[in-house]
């Protein structure tokens, strides 16, 4: 399968769900979070299977106001608005999400980092750069970035931004969240066998399908989204893809992502596509961000030290590589 001039695309139609639509199926997509979102659910009946979409939507819009950094009356807005200056007591909930992620920085090195939102953006990626940054106009940019500079205290659920000017938002694993929580609300309705949510690429599949216990994930070339090169068998499992597919530019013949490195200030390089298979939408979010930060090879060293998680990495010499235990059914 190398040397394919295919990447994944967990967005719109570049992949299929391998099953017919029953009359005990609902399906709705619509934007939520800046994103595109794809709810399905199976049931008994019809009626529950909307019903618990319905429920699906409405658990994303309670969390894109509770994590939003451009709703001004979000606690993320406050956090923010008082770095440097004061705590801010948070929703248990909220408290919980800025601690997993927290823990993601400490696995990957701060690969992955929320604090990220701090940045001073030197790239459009609209593919008008013609050259980097300097170093220190870099360095500059990131400063504001270190999840280590992020004070948790469990006690009164409070968050403090120490760094003046500082930012926390949730591009990185927001949508995965949102995607989990989804999941769960719908798991929970009357008369549910099984559903799928799919956020932009954050997708989630749980249950019967209506055909079997197995929902297929068609893994399709963008450039021909009728040319299939495999799928991936799921149940109670994420598939999140990352990946440069518009917004990247190119230097001296290097091709550099929209993906910047938080502890350099650099675009990354090398890898064109990160798809992370797990059981958690939300740690696949923020793993498929830190795999392309790490670079191929510490990546995947990185996930074949996870139990129960995969990866797929398409290069920008458009070759494919996988973690160690992940089985692609081919065409």
């Amino acid at each position: 399968m190398n040397n394919l001039l295919t990447t994944i695309l967990l967005l719109f139609s570049s992949v299929a769900l391998l099953y017919g639509q029953t009359k005990s199926d609902h399906k709705e997509v619509l934007l939520l979070m800046g994103s595109r979102f794809e709810f399905t659910a199976n049931a008994d009946t019809e009626a529950q299977a909307k019903t618990a979409v319905g429920a699906g939507i409405e658990e994303v819009k309670r969390i894109e106001s509770l994590i939003s950094s451009w709703d001004s009356l979000s606690q993320t807005s406050e956090v923010n608005r008082n770095a440097g200056i004061r705590a801010i007591k948070v929703d248990l909930e909220l408290f919980e999400l800025i601690s997993r992620a927290i823990k993601i920085s400490e696995l990957t090195d701060g690969a992955f980092d929320i604090s990220f939102a701090g940045i001073d953006w030197l790239y459009t990626f609209d593919k008008s750069e013609q050259s980097l940054p300097s170093k220190e106009q870099r360095l500059k940019s990131i400063e504001k970035i270190d999840y280590r500079q992020i004070e948790l205290n469990r006690n009164d659920t409070t968050v403090f931004l120490k760094t003046k000017d500082s930012k926390i938002g949730f591009g990185g694993i927001g949508k995965g969240y949102a995607a989990n929580r989804s999941m769960q609300i719908m798991k929970e309705m009357t008369g549910i066998k099984g559903g799928l949510v799919n956020a932009s690429g954050d997708l989630i599949a749980w249950g019967d399908n209506g055909k079997s216990d197995q929902w297929k994930i068609q893994i399709s070339n963008p450039e021909d989204i009728n040319q299939t090169f495999g799928w991936l068998e799921l149940k109670d499992m994420s598939i999140v893809t990352s990946g440069d597919y518009e917004r990247y530019f190119t230097h001296d013949d290097i091709r550099y992502a929209h993906i910047i490195n938080p502890r350099t200030g650099l675009p990354t390089t090398g890898i064109k596509s990160v798809s992370i298979i797990s059981p958690d939408a939300e740690i696949g979010d923020a793993l498929a961000t830190s795999v392309f930060v790490l670079g191929r090879e510490k990546g995947l060293d990185l996930i074949d030290g996870l139990k129960n998680i995969e990866a797929l990495i398409i290069d920008d010499q458009n070759e494919i590589h996988y973690s160690k235990n992940l089985k692609l059914n081919e065409e």
